[in-house]
């Protein structure tokens, strides 16, 4: 897995807008509440993309972790339509290694997430809900490998997820008394 500075290792974690809430509450991300599902550039990522540099490594990591964002999404129906990334920075103590099927970028989490380890937030626009929705409807059936629910599923792509400093998470969610984010 790559390491960042300080040798910590950068993590996308998939969430929703309701997981922002609680990281915002109670200072971290529990594992429950992340699906227990995290994505990284693994060794098997690396070995099975061998031609990408580091920046597309990551950019496959991070578009696993928006993907695996409609499956949380799909079981939340109250929950606002928008993908969410959180990027992290932990310890290599924080993370083990979870599938080694090759050009898998799945990871394991050894305990929560602290917010001071939140590098940034990513959050699909209003824009977005609609594609979100049709996908999440979909998702799974994507997975099992259902050509025009992958093709639903892609088109969430096209949307680009905002990037956020861990500092404007207050921006980012709203209180459940003033509506959705």
């Amino acid at each position: 897995m790559r390491t960042v500075k300080d040798n910590l290792i950068r993590i996308y974690l998939p969430a929703t807008l309701p997981d922002l809430t609680e990281l915002r509450e109670r200072g971290q991300l529990s594992l429950d509440s992340l699906g227990g599902e995290a994505h990284a550039v693994t060794p098997s990522l690396r070995e099975w993309y061998t031609e990408g540099d580091e920046e597309e490594l990551e950019y496959v990591a991070f578009t696993r972790a928006a993907q695996a964002a409609l499956r949380l999404l799909r079981p939340a129906p109250t929950a606002p339509r928008r993908r969410v990334v959180i990027s992290a920075d932990l310890s290599p103590t924080g993370v083990g290694a979870a599938d080694p099927e090759l050009g898998s970028s799945v990871i394991r989490l050894t305990g929560p997430v602290p917010l001071a380890a939140i590098a940034a937030i990513h959050v699909d626009d209003a824009r977005a809900e609609p594609e979100v929705e049709a996908a999440v409807k979909v998702v799974e059936e994507a997975l099992a490998g259902d050509a025009d629910a992958q093709f639903t599923v892609d088109a969430t792509e096209d949307h680009e997820l905002a990037w956020y400093d861990v500092s404007e998470i207050d921006h980012i969610v709203v209180p459940p008394s003033e509506g959705a984010a």
